[in-house]
């Protein structure tokens, strides 16, 4: 039996010309997709402006869309994500159980990410860089 052919390394002329490793990672019931990336993004955006419309506007999806994504979320996982802080106009906040799902997830994602780097680092015959 011959060996494996081993390919010949690339050899990018820059970095910038490196194969990015990136992984997507996200949660899901028989019904779909509950928590990715996406509504990591989503919760953290709400979180720094305080705003629903400003979160969804940032990441260019409409209030509706927002609005049924974290509702799905709440609906699947059980527990609040966010609350209307204070009146209509003071927005929302991260409820307790959203601020940890959303640090849990983003260690989870960060981990794997970091490992998929290694290991690609370890296996591939060129070289390769992070996402950044």
């Amino acid at each position: 039996m011959a060996a494996p052919v081993k390919p010949e390394p690339v050899k990018p002329e820059s970095a910038d010309d490196q194969p990015t490793i990136r992984v997507h990672l996200w949660l899901e019931t028989k019904e779909g997709m509950f928590f990715g990336m996406g509504r990591a993004h989503l919760l953290a955006k709400v979180h720094e402006h305080g705003s629903l419309k400003k979160a969804a506007d940032e990441l260019s999806m409409s209030y509706r869309a927002a609005w049924g994504k974290i509702k799905k979320t709440e609906e699947v996982m059980g527990e609040k994500l966010i609350f209307r802080s204070g009146n209509k106009r003071d927005g929302y906040q991260l409820t307790d159980f959203g601020k940890s799902v959303l640090a849990k997830f983003t260690l989870w994602f960060n981990t794997v990410e970091e490992l998929a780097f290694k290991k690609a680092a370890e296996i591939f015959p060129w070289p390769v860089k992070p996402f950044e």
